[in-house]
């Protein structure tokens, strides 16, 4: 059983992709089209948990706000 992300820490493709509930290959998409928080690593994506928690608030407000 995975462990739960903590506040600061630095996640793989993978874990986003758990931690979104989306595939990996959807994370590689959004990083490469830089339309999610990410850096690379020796030539790997890596994402900061804050600036993925950052994000998600963002699109939940865009969804809110073209719905109304």
């Amino acid at each position: 059983m995975p462990k739960p992300p903590i506040e600061g820490e630095i996640l793989t493709i993978r874990e986003v992709a758990d931690y979104l509930k989306v595939t990996e290959r959807t994370i590689y998409r959004l990083a490469g089209a830089k339309k999610i928080p990410a850096f690379k690593v020796g030539g790997t994506w890596r994402f900061r948990k804050a600036d993925i928690d950052g994000w998600i608030a963002a699109q939940s407000g865009n969804v809110e706000g073209q719905a109304g």
